[in-house]
């Protein structure tokens, strides 16, 4: 399973590093997910769901419901 957020969609990026002498190396920038529970009020019980930490502001900021309604309507969760 890829590290990718449930809410945002973010995913692993690719870049460079970049030395004193400014030779570039290939590298991947992993997205910081996590899995959290959050409570569902509406269906009294939880939802496990791997977000990452903007994933996380995004739900404290529209709510969790808002979240399941619009990952419901994509048919990423059931």
């Amino acid at each position: 399973m890829a590290r990718t957020c449930a809410v945002t969609g973010r995913g692993t990026m690719v870049g460079h590093n970049v030395s004193h002498s400014n030779r570039k190396t290939n590298r991947t920038f992993e997205v910081n997910v996590r899995y959290k529970r959050f409570w569902l009020a509406t269906e009294k019980r939880y939802i496990r769901l791997r977000v990452s930490s903007k994933g996380m502001r995004t739900i404290d900021k529209v709510g969790i419901e808002t979240v399941v309604a619009r990952l419901r309507a994509a048919g990423e969760i059931n």
